[in-house]
């Protein structure tokens, strides 16, 4: 694989620093963008990533991120969004909560993607958009989340369509990849049964496809699911 410059946001803790930690073990160059200061992004500084402290959660901190993404970084190849919020549907708060994962996930990622296709025309070659299986089947309790999630995997189709074939465009849509500490048992048996695989697979498994996605040049415009077979297990 020939060594590439690759821009992950969100990379300070889980799957996003795991994915920047095997991208910088092989060579590659990474610049990560993270929001708040945390033991992993002094970790990735230490490997030798570009380190840029952004949050997505306002229009001046998407244009700040973007301004200092353009004067510090230099022929970025791929862009990795991993970058992501989390928060329950609130009777309180719905109207801010529905704009605020909307900024993340998706207007966060089209601002983005416009600025650099444009400022790294030359070398930009693959965009790479960390979804979530829930996109394709609705959420109960995390309705918000899930609409967003659903607006990226779109994006990522309007956007392989728009940049091909010089740019390919694809979503990787996990599922339970690995669990939290605080996880108790009775969560983790029943969330181990969704799938037909019944496996914490672990944050490699989206590493793995991250690089085949970095490598194949005749993949676009796909949404790769990565759920042990949870589709063919709902009721």
């Amino acid at each position: 694989m020939n060594t590439q410059h690759v821009l992950i946001t969100g990379a300070g803790q889980r799957l996003g620093l795991h994915c920047a930690q095997t991208l910088l073990e092989k060579g590659h160059q990474v610049t990560i963008t993270y929001r708040t200061e945390k033991v992993g992004v002094d970790r990735l500084r230490d490997m030798g990533a570009r380190c840029i402290q952004a949050d997505f959660a306002s229009d001046d901190g998407i244009s700040r991120c973007i301004d200092e993404i353009k004067a510090k970084a230099n022929g970025i190849t791929a862009i990795v969004h991993n970058a992501s919020t989390w928060s329950s549907d609130t009777p309180e708060q719905r109207g801010s909560i529905f704009d605020n994962m909307m900024q993340v996930h998706a207007k966060a990622p089209y601002l983005i993607n416009y600025a650099l296709e444009e400022a790294f025309r030359d070398s930009l070659k693959s965009i790479t958009h960390i979804s979530d299986f829930v996109s394709q089947v609705g959420s109960t309790k995390h309705t918000a989340y899930a609409a967003s999630k659903a607006a990226l995997d779109n994006l990522t189709l309007s956007f392989a369509r728009k940049w091909a074939p010089a740019i390919r465009v694809n979503s990787i849509s996990p599922s339970m990849i690995i669990f939290n500490e605080h996880d108790d048992a009775a969560y983790r048996q029943k969330a181990l049964a969704k799938s037909l695989v019944g496996i914490e697979p672990g944050e490699s498994v989206v590493t793995n496809t991250l690089l085949y996605l970095l490598e194949n040049a005749y993949v676009t415009g796909q949404i790769i699911s990565l759920n042990g077979g949870r589709n063919l297990n709902l009721p």
